[in-house]
């Protein structure tokens, strides 16, 4: 029986409760024990918490895992599964799994990721709604989502209906860019991916609308390329556009210069870190589901961050080993890697991996079941209905895991082995070849007693390369999954893992550490005792000065005896990285050329994808973006992205403005008119014993107006303390003056109205404040706005603390990377100052000033 059926009578636990529990659990790392108790802890819809550290999160892992195993021979018992993911140490579910196995409360899938299509690859009006209701239910359920828009005919083809001829793709971009902002998953918005061919005629649209439109602001964007399309590019040839895509007999076509819709490719890139790359005739040569495309396993596009491509209605659920704890005597001279102990961790991996499949059937289960339960008609549930059924067809037939890593770059440094180096791409090859060949290794045992994957046909993988690369590798596995069959259709996989890292605290995915050493601020009250006061702001708060360690760089030091308390100088932190196996390792020391091979002789030994990112400096040209775009073609990446340090900054432009953009500064565009409704932050700050809030209104995640003031517990303009986002929304009131309504919904779901932010807070605050918004809606840089709003000569005592508030508020929406100008560094005088998530950073010394 499922467990999630069951009646709960459970022990709850306040936040203060959990939240201390977790923090001793994490041995003082505040931030693993919030994300842990915010994404992972297990809690019902009226924020009632069920789990007081991660150990009972594993435990209701555990217990799953261990009522599946039961089913099969030779079960694993719940002990076995415990210890193996206890304290996030070996095996780590990532995500939905994290979140949602054994989780009564929640009706979503396991799934971290689906791709969407449709059958015949239809663009009638009808199938391309279909995907958008297709999508928004998915990601109602938690799940990030990727589709293919080739099939959507160009700009201007005929169509038989009143608009006479086709919009193109980039409308249709909009419309499930907006499909995502309008989604909510548990306090996150969903994850999109939108991919098309650089055969389709509108890929340049589609490369441009996101740098042009400034509305694609929920979807990330690749483009898919082919061999012959690079080939064109590297001889400066021509390239035949079609449609439909590569069509024998098509309906269109049109030849262009392959270098110029490449140019495009790599300056947006450059620009705006998008769009990404996907090699595709690597993709689906490479591919062992697409030896069955005849039985509806053709991959037509990705999951968001690109490292799971998928055919239409798969899914895939994640997995990361933790590679940190298989090194032995890490930072010693006798450090080395367990292969025996790794070897044994993968095929249980791999195991609990097929168990979590059976798990995400039940649930698809109880998701159709609600969806049976729901009282719409059955014409309004029959898309939702069928969407669910396609998904547990593909899950049940094909058995699809993703099994990935992180801590590589701890991994290298516990060994004394340098990231980047020729010698540590050549050992994580060897660790990730060690992977590939033990995951399909139990993949073939567990057939052996469960059964093989709906569709197993040898004859039909036979020529796959990487099914030969195994066969070359290890030839008795080759010959026992001939005999016995594959459990699943395809099982490697390497994704992002943002907060599985933060909770095993080592370095993220493949990616090397990005900073061992900095320091941070805290703000303390110089009124204590045993309190150092090493700073004090523009508004009068106190902060002292700390030096944070990465915890595997703190257990380097632990090892060589070296002193954790000590309060470092910044020329003493630059000693201690120079000693450590870290030094010219970091994401900005690596070699991106090397970076890039490794990611190619890496991917040789991953079935789907690798999730990764190219990090460059501010004052990289174009050019190397392209050499490096093209260096990954030609070592066998399946994908690439680049991200250029404060690229993300100023990229949204009106097409007039693109004639001028080599000669003006990039502004956000923004609607004439102040829209009837808009979505809010919610920003609380203290400025000495004052409590202060302002509210955001946001278009395209960007500010457009301010309003701030002191809150007041007595005249009830306080809102509960979780809210931190809503709605702004223009009224009228009888006289007809305007006011503006403060909108968010509680925990019960119901909306609840704070009417006339205008007169709630101090008219000249509501005077300054309306300035303020004007230059916000025209478009003037945020940086710009913060360096006006700190010029202003204010005579009141109380307008100037308004005015630090307004500043500390907006200081949260400069784009990171942005520099700083006029400013100076308090700890070593630099004027190298850049944003970094609204704190002042110095890029000399790390050193950082938040507030």
């Amino acid at each position: 029986m499922n467990v999630d059926s069951l009646p709960i009578q459970r022990k709850t636990y306040t936040q203060d409760e959990a939240f201390e529990a977790a923090l001793k659990y994490f041995k003082g790392d505040d931030l693993a024990a919030r994300v842990w108790l915010n994404k992972y802890a297990l809690k019902d819809s009226d924020g009632n918490i069920y789990e007081l550290t991660p150990n009972d999160m594993h435990r209701r892992i555990a217990k799953e895992i261990a009522r599946i195993e039961v089913r099969y021979p030779n079960p694993l018992s719940e002990e076995e599964i415990f210890d193996l993911i206890k304290d996030f140490k070996y095996i780590v579910p990532q995500g939905s799994p994290m979140a949602g196995i054994g989780n009564p409360f929640q009706i979503a899938s396991l799934s971290n990721c689906f791709v969407i299509g449709n059958s015949g690859d239809s663009d009638s009006y009808g199938g391309i709604m279909k995907i958008d209701q297709e999508q928004v239910q998915l990601m109602k359920r938690r799940g990030g989502v990727g589709h293919d828009l080739s099939h959507i005919r160009p700009k201007g083809s005929p169509v038989k209906n009143s608009a006479l001829t086709s919009t193109g793709i980039v409308p249709f971009m909009e419309r499930y860019s907006n499909s995502t902002r309008e989604v909510a998953q548990d306090g996150r918005r969903g994850a999109l991916m939108l991919s098309v061919s650089v055969n389709h005629p509108d890929s340049e649209d589609f490369i441009d609308a996101k740098l042009e439109q400034g509305k694609v602001t929920g979807a990330n964007v690749s483009v898919r390329i082919d061999d012959e399309f690079m080939k064109a590019v590297k001889l400066n040839g021509e390239y035949t556009q079609k449609y439909p895509i590569f069509s024998d007999n098509p309906k269109f076509t049109k030849t262009i210069q392959a270098d110029g819709i490449w140019k495009k490719i790599v300056h947006n890139a450059w620009k705006s870190a998008e769009p990404g790359i996907l090699f595709w005739d690597t993709i689906i040569n490479e591919s062992v589901p697409d030896c069955y495309s005849d039985f509806g396993y053709k991959t037509v596009s990705t999951n968001p961050c690109g490292e799971i491509p998928l055919c239409p209605y798969d899914s895939c659920r994640l997995l990361a080993i933790n590679l940190f704890s298989y090194v032995d005597k890490p930072f010693t001279k006798d450090a080395s890697f367990n292969f025996e102990k790794f070897s044994k961790h993968i095929a249980v991996a791999q195991r609990i991996m097929d168990d979590i499949i059976d798990l995400e059937l039940e649930k698809i289960d109880g998701i159709l079941a609600k969806i049976a339960a729901d009282p719409e008609l059955d014409v309004v549930k029959a898309t939702e209905k069928q969407l669910w059924e396609n998904i547990k067809h593909k899950a049940e037939e094909g058995r699809r895991t993703g099994i990935g890593i992180t801590a590589e770059g701890d991994m290298l440094a516990a060994l004394g082995i340098r990231y980047g180096s020729k010698e540590g791409n050549a050992f994580s090859v060897e660790v990730h070849k060690k992977l590939a060949i033990e995951a399909y290794r139990a993949s073939v045992y567990t057939a052996k007693d469960r059964g093989a994957f709906g569709v197993y046909d040898s004859e039909l993988e036979k020529n796959n390369p990487f099914i030969q690369r195994l066969k070359e590798a290890d030839s008795k596995l080759y010959y026992d999954m001939l005999e016995y069959g594959r459990r699943n259709i395809a099982l490697l996989t390497i994704a992002p893992t943002g907060t599985t890292s933060l909770m095993t605290q080592t370095s993220s995915g493949i990616e090397p550490v990005f900073m061992p050493v900095y320091k941070r601020r805290r703000k303390v009250n110089p009124n204590d005792k045993n309190v150092r006061v090493d700073f004090v702001d523009e508004v009068g708060d106190s902060w002292e000065e700390y030096v944070v360690f990465h915890h595997r760089f703190k257990e380097w030091m632990e090892v060589n005896g070296l002193d954790l308390s000590k309060n470092y100088s910044q020329e003493e932190i630059d000693a201690l990285i120079k000693k450590s196996p870290y030094y010219k390792a970091t994401s900005n020391d690596v070699d991106w050329l090397s970076k890039v091979s490794m990611q190619g002789a890496v991917q040789k030994w991953v079935d789907h994808s690798i999730s990764v990112t190219i990090n460059l400096p501010n004052d990289v040209s174009e050019d190397l973006v392209g050499q490096l775009y093209l260096k990954a073609w030609e070592v066998g990446c399946k994908g690439v992205t680049v991200y250029r340090d404060g690229s993300r900054a100023g990229v949204l432009i009106s097409n007039d403005e693109k004639k001028e953009e080599e000669n003006i500064d990039m502004l956000t565009t923004f609607p004439t008119k102040r829209p009837h409704t808009l979505e809010a932050d919610v920003v609380r700050f203290q400025n000495n014993k004052e409590k202060w809030i302002a509210f955001i209104g946001l278009i395209d995640d960007k500010p457009y107006e301010v309003f701030t003031g002191l809150t007041d517990d007595e005249d009830g303009i306080l809102i509960p303390r979780w809210v931190n986002e809503g709605l702004i929304i223009k009224n009228k009131n009888e006289d007809g003056t305007t006011r503006y309504d403060f909108q968010y919904q509680n925990k019960r779901g119901y909306k609840t109205t704070i009417e006339g932010l205008s007169h709630k807070f101090n008219p000249e605050f509501w005077n300054y404040a309306k300035l303020i918004s004007s230059t916000l809606r025209h478009g003037m840089p945020i940086d710009k706005i913060v360096d006006l709003i700190n010029s202003l000569q204010l005579d009141s005592e109380s307008i100037n603390t308004w005015k630090n508030g307004v500043v500390r508020a907006l200081k949260r929406f400069v784009a990171d990377g942005t520099h700083a100008k006029g400013q100076t560094c308090s700890n070593c005088d630099s004027e190298n100052l850049i944003y970094q998530e609204g704190c002042l950073t110095c890029k000399d010394c790390g050193s950082s000033k938040c507030g």
